[in-house]
């Protein structure tokens, strides 16, 4: 199969750039793997994951660029708290559970929300969905449709399938 390129890459291409150091905020609802995802990117050990109370965050660097990276709760009553995070983002990563159909409304909701924040004017939007390697997971296209990316005519976005626990589409492509 071929490999899903790596984040570094895909950040790349979204921003046009190799800046030396990106600021990244990390959001989704509760459930949606943000943290497992961040701890894959890190190597680090994915087995014990608890919800996020808070914020993590991480700086995770490759090919001479460096990311940092702020997890942050996705619970609804920490969502409120995410607009104060949005200063000088340089991408927002998004990140849905692909099997979660009940909530795609809500995390679609969330997600234009924090697309018209002033904070995020222009700012590319890599979705992740996430959660791909369970039976029920909904494929990347359907949940573009669902989510209406292709209205998001301001901003460079994409969207990628991933599976945060196996790594598939997440691995960072180390040289």
């Amino acid at each position: 199969s071929s490999k899903a390129p790596g984040l570094f890459s895909v950040i790349q291409k979204l921003k046009g750039t190799t800046e030396q150091e990106l600021q990244i905020v990390l959001l989704g609802l509760d459930n949606a793997g943000k943290t497992t995802l961040l701890r894959k990117l890190a190597s680090e050990d994915v087995s014990t994951i608890t919800p996020t109370q808070g914020f993590n965050i991480k700086s995770v660097a490759s090919n001479g660029m460096k990311l940092n990276v702020w997890d942050i709760g996705g619970q609804r009553k920490i969502r409120t708290f995410w607009k104060k995070y949005l200063e000088d983002t340089d991408v927002l990563i998004y990140v849905i559970d692909s099997a979660d159909k009940k909530r795609l409304e809500e995390t679609g909701q969330e997600l234009s929300d924090l697309i018209d924040e002033e904070n995020l004017k222009g700012v590319p939007v890599l979705i992740f969905a996430n959660k791909q390697d369970l039976v029920a997971a909904a494929p990347a296209s359907e949940i573009a449709e669902g989510l209406n990316l292709h209205t998001y005519r301001d901003r460079q976005w994409q969207i990628q399938a991933c599976s945060a626990l196996s790594g598939e589409g997440v691995q960072v492509s180390v040289n």
